[in-house]
């Protein structure tokens, strides 16, 4: 890859991350408005993502790594989370901050680098496995929820949900599993979204390696499953020559409604 298009590369994953990044810290300021509803097993894990932005802004991928290290053992912790979509999310994004380090080569002091000592195929191997065991959470979180009514969901999870998890009453353990509940209804809607990032992170991998058609496939795929990704649409320009495309930062952080993201 030369380097004016590695630099363009660097650009869209950076502006990836920023809306990644901006989500979460919008999602952690909705969850601490309503902590009284959400499992008290995981709150911790949320209020940490509070400390994604100060960290990804500073450069200081020691302490990203530590973070997602941190949160994913608060999820882990728990049976019902282990295989959750949460548990995917911190996957991807690690997957993308890998990436990172290999397109901003030379901007990372390696005292902020915990991959100093690695090559760079090495790094995006490592990026390319934790993209994969997301994809594979995601995909078995779709399959397993998918088409469900709240009350089968609530029937799926309630036994294991409620396993080892303190409440102070029978009312407000059932609370905790009415939240969660929701929230899956709400992760299964936002799956293919995930995926698609997924599959971006995916195809700048396989375009680091020189495996262009494969790249040029996952972005495709990525733009199948939500045509408003402008990380997967200008990866795919690039890769074909075509002009970048640019989005105003409202349309970047807020996309469409999922009905508005798919037609067929």
């Amino acid at each position: 890859m030369v380097e004016s298009e590695k630099g363009a590369v660097r650009r869209i994953v950076m502006i990836m991350i920023a809306v990644v990044a901006a989500g979460i810290i919008i999602a952690w300021l909705y969850y601490s408005s309503v902590n009284n509803s959400i499992d008290p097993r995981i709150i911790e894990a949320r209020e940490m993502y509070g400390r994604y932005d100060g960290y990804a802004g500073s450069g200081d991928y020691r302490l990203l790594f530590a973070l997602f290290d941190s949160i994913e053992d608060v999820y882990l912790a728990t049976e019902h989370y282990a295989g959750a979509f949460e548990t995917g999310v911190v996957l991807n994004n690690r997957s993308a901050a890998l990436i990172t380090l290999v397109l901003g080569e030379g901007k990372i002091p390696p005292e902020m680098n915990p991959c100093s000592s690695l090559s760079n195929d090495s790094i995006m191997d490592l990026a390319r496995l934790y993209a994969h065991q997301a994809e594979s959470l995601y995909l078995k979180w779709q399959g397993r929820f998918s088409g469900l009514t709240a009350e089968e969901i609530r029937g799926v999870v309630r036994e294991q949900f409620l396993t080892d998890l303190y409440a102070d009453s029978e009312k407000q353990a059932e609370r905790y599993l009415a939240s969660r509940v929701k929230e899956i209804e709400r992760s299964v809607a936002e799956t293919d979204r995930r995926l698609s990032v997924c599959y971006t992170n995916q195809g700048i991998i396989q375009r680091h390696f020189e495996d262009y058609e494969g790249a040029a496939q996952l972005y495709r795929k990525a733009l199948d499953l939500w045509d408003r990704n402008l990380s997967a649409e200008n990866n795919l320009n690039l890769l074909l020559g075509r002009p970048l495309v640019k989005r105003n930062i409202i349309q970047k952080l807020f996309p469409p409604p999922r009905d508005e993201k798919r037609t067929d």
